[in-house]
């Protein structure tokens, strides 16, 4: 433990008094100062249904700091809807919010010079955040996931955010009425906690807890049960200890940290949104990461979870058949994951898994055998070519025809592109382009889980193709490529795509191509000016010129 950080609370003298007394009003008496001050940093907020339980896990973890011996400090920290914002304006602030979040946590712990950290999180950038703010701050710290919902009910189907916005595709192609697709609203998402596939919350917080900065199994426990606010005392007792060993995130962070973490990625079905916020987290700890990582990781690991969007399960089902901690055994005994890897608890990954059988149960088809996985190899590809020079990340399902060329259909916004879809303008073969949606040109590389919910529900999904320098959401399925760089506002060659070109994506090659004579790909770019910014104040403007490329994890320091 550093002096400097203990000094403001510990040193004895009058010159420390008018710290010491504001502290006593918060609470401290005189032995309290002798305590470690922890943060916690609570993400409460009734905005989303992802967040709404975490004040009541907090307090619980509060309490149980005190019980252990550690001063707690609570503050808040902020979050998004990425749902409820998704296809608005609204949506550009989604990956800005991670940036915040890691900023407000980071200014906090450091300029109350806390012990400790003890971060609450529930929707996508939560984690990242605060995973981002700890490698900053290099102070013991533990992640509590909020916990994810439960699935909705509805006509012996279980239901999901995303089920709701396909449900409209199925509307406007007259696949379902007006009252079912109200039914579909009404129960898609039933209680608290964060959407229920494998999505982007449940991805993240899978690979905490894959990587030990969560506890095992957190992860897919259900934002409403007890084990989950019991997991947030536990969670505090852990932290306390790791104050006292000075167990540090970048000794849990460290490069065979982030290789589990991407061999996870592949084995549950998980986001491609992981890539983006893996080379952010590996950016703050000083981790050398590329997505080219993610590429050979593609090769040796194969998908062994059944789980939505595209599989038939959500999160609370992978719980009740062994959680993560199963799915990676099953990887360690398969030399796919680092044993030695360290974790909060003090506890090496091989040690936390020792009693984890080397096999799935035999009586649920959630987690599959290795030798029968649902894909022989991983699902995020990353692509390049001359439509992508810096790489582009590409979700692969079993169903998706290699190699796919079609004429591109081309938008410079996700609400123009939607408006093409709705009104039956986009056709079977059709390659859509959204194009300056990326992390400048947004700014803030939006989620286009709109239009290929669309897509989906019109019966789409399989035979159009879309590609974007904006990104997806973990709910989105079909044949989709997103961080597309460089990007379009970046004068990427997205730029210079018109109406008709041929586009091929062939994932089996690992190629992105827009099949026009070079020549003329030059004369384009001639011709080519960058656009003006969508805004010139604000977090927006702020951000815009800040902002990293996506193949870089679109960072900002």
């Amino acid at each position: 433990m550093t002096d400097n950080r203990r000094s403001r609370v510990t040193t004895e003298g009058v010159e420390r008094s008018p710290n010491r007394a504001l502290l006593r009003a918060t609470g401290f008496g005189d032995d309290d100062f002798k305590k470690p001050v922890v943060g916690v940093a609570n993400a409460h907020s009734t905005i989303t249904p992802c967040n709404m339980g975490i004040g009541g896990l907090a307090s619980r973890a509060e309490e149980a700091l005190r019980k252990a011996g550690a001063m707690p400090q609570v503050f808040g920290t902020i979050t998004v809807s990425d749902g409820i914002s998704m296809g608005t304006e609204g949506m550009k602030y989604s990956l800005v919010s991670r940036e915040v979040i890691a900023d407000s946590i980071e200014t906090v712990a450091n300029a109350q010079s806390m012990d400790g950290l003890l971060a609450f999180g529930g929707c996508d950038k939560n984690m990242p955040g605060a995973l981002i703010a700890m490698g900053r701050l290099d102070i013991p710290a533990v992640f509590v996931y909020g916990g994810t919902i439960r699935p909705g009910h509805y006509n012996g189907r279980d239901l999901t955010v995303v089920s709701a916005f396909e449900a409209v595709g199925e509307y406007c192609a007259h696949r379902i009425d007006s009252e079912e697709l109200l039914e579909i609203e009404r129960h898609a998402c039933p209680g608290a906690g964060s959407c229920g596939g494998m999505y982007t919350a449940n991805t993240m917080a899978s690979l905490i807890e894959t990587m030990g900065m969560s506890l095992p199994y957190s992860s897919t426990m259900a934002a409403e049960d007890e084990e989950k606010a019991k997991n947030a005392e536990e969670s505090a007792k852990v932290l306390v200890e790791a104050v006292k060993k000075q167990i540090l995130p970048r000794q849990i962070l460290t490069r065979l940290a982030f290789e589990n973490a991407i061999a996870v990625t592949m084995a549950i079905g998980g986001t491609t949104n992981a890539v983006l916020h893996l080379l952010a987290i590996a950016h703050a700890v000083d981790v050398p990461l590329t997505i080219d990582d993610f590429a050979a990781m593609r090769e040796r690991v194969p998908v062994l979870c059944d789980l939505k969007p595209w599989g038939r399960y959500v999160a609370t089902d992978l719980h009740r058949a062994g959680g993560i901690p199963q799915v990676m055994k099953i990887l360690l005994s398969n030399g796919l994951l680092h044993g030695e890897a360290l974790s909060v608890t003090g506890r090496t990954i091989g040690e936390i898994l020792e009693k984890i059988p080397d096999e799935p149960s035999r009586d649920q088809d959630v987690i599959r055998p290795f030798r029968n996985p649902v894909l022989e190899r991983g699902h995020i590809a990353i692509l390049r070519g001359n439509l992508a020079p810096d790489g582009s990340v590409a979700k692969v399902t079993s169903l998706r025809p290699v190699p796919f060329t079609g004429p591109a259909r081309v938008f410079d916004s996700e609400e123009s592109c939607m408006e093409a879809i709705l009104t039956g303008k986009i056709k079977t073969g059709d390659v859509i382009v959204i194009r300056y949606e990326g992390p400048v040109g947004g700014p803030g590389m939006r989620e286009m889980l709109a239009p290929t919910a669309a897509l989906v529900g019109e019966g789409l999904g399989e035979s159009v193709a879309l590609i974007t320098d904006g990104r997806f959401s973990g709910g989105t399925r079909g044949m989709v490529v997103g961080h597309v760089a460089p990007e379009a506002a970046s004068g990427g060659p997205i730029a210079l795509v018109v109406d008709g070109d041929p586009i091929t994506i062939d994932s089996g090659r690992s190629s992105l191509r827009l099949e026009v004579p070079e020549v003329e790909i030059l004369r384009r770019r001639a011709a080519w000016c960058p656009p003006p910014p969508r805004y010139i104040r604000g977090v927006l403007a702020k951000y815009a010129r800040q902002v990293s490329s996506a193949s870089e994890g679109a960072v900002t320091d």
